[in-house]
């Protein structure tokens, strides 16, 4: 069973996957949008962060990595 720190962890994770979605759909509509660029940019620093491996054993690159071929790049 999953105690309450490690759905806490798990909740920031995924929502750290959500946001770069989002920052990905608003930056193919509008290449130019500055504050998608830049929330792309706080999502990826996370995901490679010394808090990412303090929240799981998962590697941040392989998330992004996944996150990228998913978005079909």
């Amino acid at each position: 069973m999953m105690d309450a720190y490690e759905k806490l962890a798990n909740t920031i994770i995924l929502q750290a996957v959500k946001d770069w979605r989002a920052a990905r759909r608003k930056l193919k509509r509008k290449p130019q949008n500055e504050s998608a660029r830049i929330e792309l940019g706080n999502c990826e620093r996370f995901f490679h962060s010394e808090w990412f491996t303090t929240l799981t054993d998962v590697d941040g690159e392989v998330i992004l990595r996944k996150l990228y071929e998913e978005d079909g790049r």
